[in-house]
């Protein structure tokens, strides 16, 4: 399972364009692969720890842990990114499942 973090917080303009940014992107993407993308959004207002990291960053798109990007969200950039992450996974579930 490959997971996309957005950090972000209520009433943040950018922050919504990226959640929309990010729904279409996984809408367009297969079914196979997009069962296999956990979306978290997270509250920069809710944690402060992610308030130290992030304030000035957000909207913050993390994959599996890893920052991705922020600020604006590229489509085709978080697609790819996405697909690798699905696809590096890949041999790991194949090793739990035996």
């Amino acid at each position: 399972m490959t997971t996309l973090t957005l950090i972000g917080k209520p009433d943040c303009h950018l922050c919504s364009v990226a959640s929309d940014v990010i729904d279409a992107v996984v809408a367009e993407m297969p079914d196979a692969a997009a069962e296999r993308i956990r979306i978290v959004e997270a509250s920069i207002q809710d944690d402060p720890a992610l308030y130290d990291l992030w304030w000035e960053k957000i909207p913050v798109v993390l994959i599996d842990g890893e920052l991705h990007g922020h600020w604006r969200v590229s489509p085709d950039r978080l697609r790819a990114a996405l697909e690798d992450a699905i696809r590096a996974d890949e041999p790991n579930e194949r090793m739990e499942d035996a």
